[in-house]
């Protein structure tokens, strides 16, 4: 195929197929990463294919409970293998730290608000949840927040809910039986609920999932030219961290069936990167925060792009030191946490997950 993508110029028209999950807040997103594209590239005609993954239909089931590691993603990296579609738009936190053999992540966009929200039901709105009554009951689908707060919030109770935005909003707001629910800040805001957030979760309260808020663009790892297009959208402080938390989650072993957290930040240079994990009621635990320096520039005697992706995320537009830095930061964090016994405490989780 002729190459229609050269220096940042489109010289050809050509129609890019672009994958996404069917839920509203898929669409949503994938929108808001056509238009970014559209800007920087007006001669390319975009056209969404949206399709229906594993995770959308299984809604009876716990995630951690199913065991795939790839319940949202699968069905759209088969279109992409099949060339049905030329990328695929993800929440990165549902992207696998290890692709399938031909993938990678060629975009990583500015990271929305990382942090869980708390919505309550109507009823018990202005409340938090420290002054939730005795005993109510908190919907979440996700062990990593039901083990962190059960151990801050000991007197509630926590009860799995699935299905998307849309689908939890209502079970919380119709029925009696959840106080409050916890869902992803950023997922709210791109839906345009913000007045739906009765509590912003701070890192002491729930550190949040690995890659939680940024939206990744997953290519054909040979597809230069589209690999080359969306690349323009990488934002360097969201990959150095993004990294960080992937590297960190891959050498742990975790996955959706442990409860996993983090916490990122960048600061003056230097990339923070706090890491926990946790056994399910939230009663055992280990903690540590490292940091390493992510100032290089392509100057400062960076090897050139050597094709390498990093957990999966190609970034050649970034310094090569820096990811390889922000890599080793959460290998030496994953390291330090399996020292003092992470592997035990995780095996525990995944045990009694799986016997439940």
């Amino acid at each position: 195929m002729e190459s229609f993508f050269q220096d940042g110029v489109v010289h050809k028209d050509r129609v890019i197929r672009v994958g996404t999950r069917k839920s509203q807040l898929a669409r949503i997103q994938t929108d808001s990463v056509v238009e970014m594209l559209s800007q920087r590239f007006p001669a390319v005609e975009f056209e969404i294919v949206a399709m229906s993954t594993t995770g959308d239909k299984i809604l009876d089931t716990a995630l951690s409970k199913i065991g795939e590691k790839s319940l949202f993603t699968k069905e759209l990296e088969n279109a992409l293998e099949r060339k049905e579609v030329d990328l695929v738009v993800h929440s990165l936190k549902d992207l696998p730290t290890t692709l399938p053999p031909g993938f990678t992540i060629g975009a990583v966009c500015k990271r929305e608000n990382p942090h869980d929200a708390v919505v309550f039901h109507p009823k018990c709105t202005g409340k938090t949840l420290s002054t939730l009554p005795e005993r109510s009951v908190i919907g979440t689908s996700s062990l990593r927040r039901a083990a962190q707060l059960k151990r801050k919030f000991p007197h509630l109770d926590f009860k799995d809910i699935r299905g998307n935005l849309n689908t939890r909003l209502k079970k919380l707001d119709e029925k009696e039986e959840f106080s409050a629910i916890i869902l992803a800040t950023a997922g709210l805001l791109r839906m345009g609920w913000e007045s739906r957030v009765g509590q912003i979760l701070k890192p002491e309260d729930c550190m949040y999932a690995v890659g939680q808020g940024a939206l990744a663009v997953e290519v054909r790892a040979k597809d230069q030219d589209i690999l080359n297009m969306v690349s323009a959208l990488h934002d360097s402080e969201t990959v150095l961290r993004c990294i960080a938390e992937r590297a960190f989650l891959r050498h742990l072993e975790g996955g959706c069936s442990v409860p996993v957290a983090v916490s990122t930040v960048v600061k003056d240079s230097q990339l923070y990167l706090t890491g926990a994990v946790y056994s399910l009621d939230g009663s055992d635990s280990l903690q540590a925060t490292m940091q390493t320096d992510v100032h290089f520039s392509h100057e400062d005697g960076d090897s050139p792009y050597d094709g390498a992706q990093h957990v999966g995320i190609t970034a050649k537009t970034i310094s090569h030191c820096a990811l390889e830095a922000a890599e080793a930061l959460g290998i030496d964090l994953a390291n330090l946490l399996l020292s003092k016994g992470a592997k035990q405490i995780l095996t525990v989780a995944r045990q009694l997950n799986d016997a439940q």
